[in-house]
């Protein structure tokens, strides 16, 4: 969040027009089966060695952030065993940590180009895994994987049959810089990518007419549930009803709650005299997350420390159908990353 003076706050007078187009609705209660944020399970990222920069997965103020630049596609491949959480017929799901790209140019290291190596460890031979459902770059959580193309065909097809019922199927956990105004209920926004300086990123649009949308303009829905709030922070679950880049990232910085770690949106956030309120998006250039004095104590962390923070935004839970007919439906957890429980406990947020 920037703080901003009186007299820029003077210049902005239309400041929330480009970010505006959002709606609060009614709340909309997340499921009770989907409030629990899961147990550490025995299939943990490891820390390698002590120092500071201890390997692929070591940095003491942030335990178990992935470091790219240290590995190499056999040291990934370790640390994606190392991440498998479960294991069943064909279906394969990983705790991926933040980070690390699905997908990406060839040549660069990512999950996707992996897999086959990834696959033969795994004991699948020659059959290969595929993505069928996956967090983004910087989002840590649940990746779903399997090793038949039918089975993998047929979940792509439930998740895209639940988006059009607007039926929730993922539940994402987030810390937020900031407690949203409502304790739940849903935001509904259009939403742009844009290319700028070099840079995607999305902007809300204001009332689209039809040719916006025919360019690529999408309208976007998520639902929140806020589980704890303490520190002027909160924990919160968000389930979107919709897909689009960074769509959860901005969707709380429209409720004026960042997630803690977003060094791209965050900077939309301004504050004067306590006060918060939105900074127009198209002429907000991303920078370093700025977090107060007081927040910086509690996490116990210097100015340079708080500029890597991690993005805290963890898919934590899928719902995925039966397998067969009359078999019930499946759930499948991720426990947090290690640095994303670090922060709960000095925030003092607790699951209620």
């Amino acid at each position: 969040m920037r703080t901003v003076s009186v007299r820029e706050m003077g210049a902005c007078r239309g400041l929330g027009r480009v970010w505006g187009g959002w709606r609060r609705g009614p709340g909309v209660r997340a499921a009770p089966e989907a409030a629990g944020f899961g147990t550490e399970a025995g299939h943990q990222l490891r820390r390698r060695g002590s120092s500071k920069r201890s390997g692929p997965l070591g940095d003491q103020a942030f335990p178990g952030l992935l470091q790219l630049e240290n590995l190499s596609r056999e040291g990934l491949v370790d640390v994606l065993r190392a991440a498998v959480v479960d294991q069943k017929g064909p279906l394969v799901t990983l705790n991926k940590p933040p980070g690390l790209p699905v997908t990406g140019k060839p040549g660069e290291l990512t999950l996707f180009s992996v897999l086959p190596e990834l696959s033969q460890s795994l004991g699948l031979r020659d059959r290969e895994l595929q993505v069928v459902q996956a967090s983004g770059k910087e989002t840590s959580g649940l990746v779903l994987l399997s090793s038949c193309p039918q089975t993998a065909s047929h979940l792509q097809k439930f998740f895209i049959h639940s988006r059009r019922a607007q039926r929730p199927t993922a539940t994402y956990c987030a810390v937020t810089d900031g407690v949203p105004a409502s304790p739940e209920g849903h935001i509904q926004v259009a939403l742009k990518l844009e290319h700028t300086d070099g840079v995607d990123l999305v902007i809300p649009v204001k009332s689209p007419s039809r040719k916006d949308f025919q360019e690529g303009v999408k309208r976007t829905l998520s639902h929140f549930h806020v589980v704890a709030r303490g520190s002027g922070c909160a924990l919160v679950q968000l389930q979107p009803l919709t897909v689009f880049p960074s769509q959860l990232q901005v969707h709380m910085v429209l409720q004026l709650c960042p997630v803690l770690g977003d060094h791209t949106y965050s900077a939309c956030v301004g504050t004067v005299l306590g006060q918060r309120f939105l900074l127009p998006a198209k002429s907000t250039k991303p920078q370093r997350q700025v977090l107060d004095e007081a927040l910086l104590r509690r996490l116990h962390l210097t100015p340079a420390q708080a500029a890597q923070l991690p993005l805290h935004l963890h898919l934590h839970c899928l719902h995925l159908p039966g397998m067969r007919p009359r078999e019930a439906p499946m759930k499948l957890l991720a426990p947090l990353p290690p640095y994303f429980s670090r922060t709960l406990q000095c925030l003092g947020l607790h699951q209620q």
